[in-house]
């Protein structure tokens, strides 16, 4: 017969309770430290709502009434050098962090509110508010907190989101050799989201000291969170992955409290993640200043029940019963804290002229100015200052022809070497020798700490290695292994690395490289062959490079590990075996940015391309005998490009081609050849033409997938075309 044995977790997971004894034995400061903070939280949040219910926040004001408990108790517990991030319900876990910052010992309830906590709460309101003096300048508003000084990386309006990040602020913490942690603060709806769960598992697996922290709120907007899930207990999600776990009673700040010092005890002893899930609610809607009841998805019965449950009123409770505030102090102490409030808004707001008695408007002095809008989407690049550029011709006779796939191998040792902060990550590159490619060979072995080999998990390692960006301290290179899978992983990378700077005010540094491949005509289907180049184009924030010989692949990798923007290298699959012009032995030499290369000169049509285009094109130029002038742009962002140089060949050739091998669908070359026609539109003397691949990806079937995308035949038939049709005509 067959016989079943049960199977027990290997982490522990347990409900943490507190009694009335324990409130008896807590410090008198540490229970009106976390009053004050949660008084303080609950009349912001209040006084936001009013601002809403005016119309005078532009978007949502997603208040955190009603949860403060959790926040509060874990902050409490934290170091500046701790680090947290929250959800797009991030006002509480932002100004708990920020006040446990500023005041690590508490604020005293019974004494006039200190004048850097009215200088922090008037900041906070200006950034929700979207004005100028705010943490952002205006631009992350009220889902997008930040002040880092603090240890508050950043609160995010993604679902999940930001837990990859804080990911990356753990490692960074744990590499470093100090015993600071991070907590990344996520609501029910995250437990269930891909990006969650794969951090979940990567945190596990590099026993990142690193605390989900889940505030368990019953509700998404409106669906319940039985409706949703199987095992509503939802920190039952962290023994699955082997991650040590608690259950709170998160109306209870002091219960928080003592089961984050439990936490941290297991974090600073370097003994993993963890993860508590606090039971909390929110007395009002998704967003605004009506209750959940009014929309009938719960009833005034459970929002009473919660409510008699009420953090601020639980604390005050005891802070009575022991005699360390009276109930006089207690009201008190909301009385300052609302009139604190109202002190801060009279600062931002004045009569508005000719309305109705009582209307406010937003002071106009303190908006930003809109010339902002733009600035700060990407650096000055003033980090390069020190750097000498070199190109090909400044080292003649000095090229010899070397491997591709060697030089991409070398850069990154080298890099790896001579600079403590650089990291490589990605599937596979510890192992194989080198990869799939053999694009890391070597380095695991020299670099076994700075060479990680991933989890198949791209939203977690991308946004690990974003985290790890916006930390500072290390310069990740992360891989994909194709470069398709830039989707799997497109919340990272476009939503949070490629914003991050713009988003927290354009002074957020995001040293960022994101190496990813190519692999056209490899056989391997539609979904591993495309040319991501026309998408990151698109996105806001992002470099491109795409160097087409071993010399510019050096030269653009250590600008782009030098660049404090995200920087994505392509590479192409066609190169890699190929040899072409390089500097054996040297590979320290930087390319500037912004500078494309003109691999032939002609008079008659310039064509520009990038990547394994360019020889493609070249070939295709000589077998035709076309007098063409070829721009190879290296550089392929719209911050980037080399307009002197395109402009001076479209000046002289007055034709334009613009040749990749992509679809045409995700082009790169659609929206350059609109730049180009707005730009230098008299000196064109017909239409820009283009050659692309087809519309649909490559498919598996060899004969399909050539007929997928272009190459020298595509752009020899579109050379000849032109030779009879005008250039010759």
């Amino acid at each position: 017969m067959p016989a079943e044995h049960p199977l027990e977790a290997s982490a522990d997971w347990s409900e943490f309770a507190v009694t009335q004894d324990d409130w008896d034995a807590a410090a008198p400061e540490l229970l009106t430290g976390m009053f004050s903070q949660l008084v303080l939280i609950r009349t912001f949040e209040e006084y936001v709502l009013e601002l809403a219910a005016d119309g005078l926040i532009h978007g949502p004001a997603h208040s955190s009434i009603g949860q403060e408990g959790g926040a509060v108790g874990a902050c409490f517990a934290l170091t500046s050098e701790d680090t947290v991030n929250g959800s797009h319900r991030g006002h509480h876990q932002f100004l708990a962090k920020v006040l446990a910052h500023l005041h690590p010992k508490g604020i005293d309830p019974a004494k006039p509110f200190p004048d850097d906590v009215r200088d922090v709460l008037l900041r906070s309101l200006r950034e929700i508010c979207g004005l100028d003096r705010g943490f952002s300048h205006g631009r992350g508003g009220s889902m997008h907190l930040q002040w880092h000084e603090a240890g508050a990386i950043g609160t995010n309006a993604i679902v999940g989101g930001g837990v990859p990040l804080a990911a990356g602020s753990a490692w960074a913490h744990k590499k470093s050799g100090t015993d600071a942690v991070a907590f990344t603060f996520f609501g029910d709806g995250a437990t269930n989201i891909g990006s969650t769960l794969e951090t979940l598992n990567l945190a596990g697996a590099w026993s990142l000291p690193l605390c989900f922290f889940v505030e368990n709120n019953l509700y998404a907007v409106s669906t319940h969170v039985s409706e949703v899930t199987a095992e509503p207990r939802l920190s039952g999600r962290g023994p699955g992955f082997g991650i040590r776990s608690w259950k709170v009673d998160g109306m209870d700040p002091l219960a928080v409290y003592l089961v984050t010092q439990e936490a941290l005890s297991h974090l600073r002893s370097r003994k993993g993640p963890v993860m508590i899930e606090a039971d909390v609610y929110r007395y009002f809607h998704q967003n605004g200043p009506f209750p959940g009841s009014a929309f009938r998805y719960r009833s005034k019965e459970e929002e009473a029940r919660w409510r008699a449950r009420d953090p601020i009123d639980v604390t005050a409770g005891h802070l009575v019963r022991r005699k360390i505030l009276t109930k006089k102090a207690v009201a008190e102490t909301i009385k300052r804290a609302k009139a604190l409030m109202s002190e801060i808004g009279d600062v931002i707001l004045e009569p508005r002229p000719g309305g109705k008695p009582g209307e406010r408007r937003i002071v106009p002095s303190e908006w930003p100015d809109p010339a902002f809008v733009d600035q700060g989407i990407r650096g000055d690049l003033s980090e390069l200052a020190g750097i000498e550029f070199t190109d090909a011709e400044d080292f003649a006779g000095e090229l010899t022809e070397v491997k591709f796939i060697g030089a991409v191998a070398a850069v990154m040792g080298r890099r790896l070497e001579t600079d403590a902060r650089v990291v490589v990550m990605g599937e596979d590159v510890h192992q194989l020798n080198g990869g799939t490619n053999g694009a890391t060979r070597g380095l695991s072995d020299a670099f076994p700490d700075r060479v990680l080999g991933t989890p198949i998990s791209e939203n977690a390692f991308a946004g690990l290695g974003g985290g790890l960006a916006l930390d500072g301290r290390f310069r990740p290179i992360v891989e994909f292994m194709y470069a398709d899978f830039m989707w799997v992983a497109a919340d990272q990378l476009f939503n949070q690395i490629g914003k991050a700077r713009h988003m927290f005010g354009g002074e957020s540094k995001v040293p960022f490289v994101l190496r990813s491949k190519v692999a056209t005509g490899t056989g391997y289907g539609s979904q591993h062959s495309m040319d991501p180049a026309g998408i990151f184009a698109t996105a806001a924030g992002w470099r491109i490079v795409a160097p087409s010989t071993p010399f510019d692949y050096v030269g653009l990798m250590n600008t782009a590990l030098a660049c404090d923007d995200p920087v994505v290298v392509l590479e192409h699959v066609d190169l890699y075996n190929s040899t072409g012009p390089g500097l054996e032995g040297n590979l320290d030499h930087h390319l500037p940015v912004g500078k494309a290369a003109v691999r032939r000169e002609g008079a008659a049509l310039t064509i520009i391309t990038y990547l394994a285009m360019t020889p493609a094109v070249l070939a295709a130029v000589e077998e035709t005998g076309m007098d063409a002038e070829v721009i190879d742009l290296r550089w392929l962002d719209r911050a980037s490009l080399d307009w002197d140089t395109i402009t001076r060949s479209v000046t002289k050739t007055n034709n334009v081609l613009i040749a990749e091998q992509g679809a045409v669908g995700t082009s790169y070359g659609g929206w350059l050849a609109d730049e180009i026609q707005r730009r230098l539109f008299d000196w064109l003397d017909a239409p820009i033409e283009r050659v692309t691949g087809g519309e649909a990806s490559p498919s598996i079937s060899k004969v399909l997938e050539r007929a997928a995308f272009a190459s020298t035949e595509e752009v020899v038939a579109k050379l000849r075309e032109l030779s009879k049709e005008r250039l010759h005509g």
